[in-house]
């Protein structure tokens, strides 16, 4: 399996690139503004075709770059389809309105300037867009070929943040060392083995969590969602988190405060 990242120049936001296999169909995840560039080089890389592009959640600076990153690859031929000019772009119901203007609705102004300022291009919403499939919170969905995905609503940060989960056979890569989630023989590190992989978006970061206080944040249903997700994912994890470096569960429940707080005020909202 492949399993790639580059960063968006604007608030540093991480953009995935995922497929089952090189010379097939990928999915992106979270393309935001000036990830394009990147996300075509990793496609390039591997010879792989866009098939769909996945939003955690509608924030700006995960969402700015969809429209683009679509266009790009139709103009490099490099669509999943032949004759396709588009291609689906997929987000959770709730965060959904989101994108009819996620300038506003991300509510970041730095020094007095919108989100559109900082990313030098206006907002353009995909013309394919569509809601993440209700069936995916209960059962693996594909919207690639071959590369199942099963999500679990994980609202604070935004009311639609999710966390989506894949059994991803992986070799050792750039990701897995980085979350120091290589503990084999070296000699035996080319070798794939199943690994559970979050994509934890801007809930969990390797020793932090997201912020609540912009517009649709929740801090007590934060508490609740990290507390569920602490008793609920295996510590083997490995998180790939929408800012920052990526982790293991293990990890955070050891070094992150915020974690730890959550783990004992829950969802009270008297806590």
């Amino acid at each position: 399996m492949i399993l790639e990242r580059t960063i968006a120049p604007v608030f540093a936001a991480n953009c995935y690139v995922l497929a089952p296999a090189p010379g097939g169909p990928a999915l992106v995840v979270d393309p935001g503004a000036g990830a394009v560039r990147g996300a075509l080089a990793l496609l390039r890389s591997h010879h792989l075709t866009l098939g769909a592009v996945l939003l955690t959640h509608g924030h700006a600076d995960h969402v700015w770059d969809a429209a683009a990153l679509i266009e790009a690859a139709h103009a490099e031929g490099t669509l999943a389809s032949d004759d396709a000019v588009d291609a689906p772009v997929y987000i959770p119901e709730p965060d959904r309105y989101r994108l009819d203007d996620p300038d506003a609705t991300t509510g970041i102004r730095v020094e007095g300037l919108g989100f559109a300022d900082m990313a030098g291009t206006p907002w353009r919403a995909p013309s394919d867009l569509r809601v993440f499939p209700g069936e995916g919170f209960s059962n693996a969905v594909e919207l690639v070929p071959g590369l199942a995905i099963r999500a679990v609503a994980a609202p604070g940060h935004s009311e639609g943040s999710t966390v989506f989960f894949l059994n991803a056979p992986l070799a050792a890569c750039d990701l897995l060392y980085e979350a120091e989630a290589i503990d084999v023989d070296p000699s035996l590190a080319d070798e794939e083995r199943p690994r559970l992989v979050a994509l934890s978006a801007d809930v969990i970061f390797k020793g932090s969590v997201g912020r609540t206080d912009l517009p649709g944040g929740d801090q007590v249903q934060m508490w609740a969602t990290l507390r569920f997700l602490a008793s609920a994912i295996d510590p083997d994890t490995v998180l790939l988190p929408g800012h920052g470096a990526a982790t293991t569960m293990a990890h955070e429940h050891h070094a992150n405060p915020y974690l730890a707080e959550a783990k004992i005020r829950g969802g009270d909202r008297h806590a």
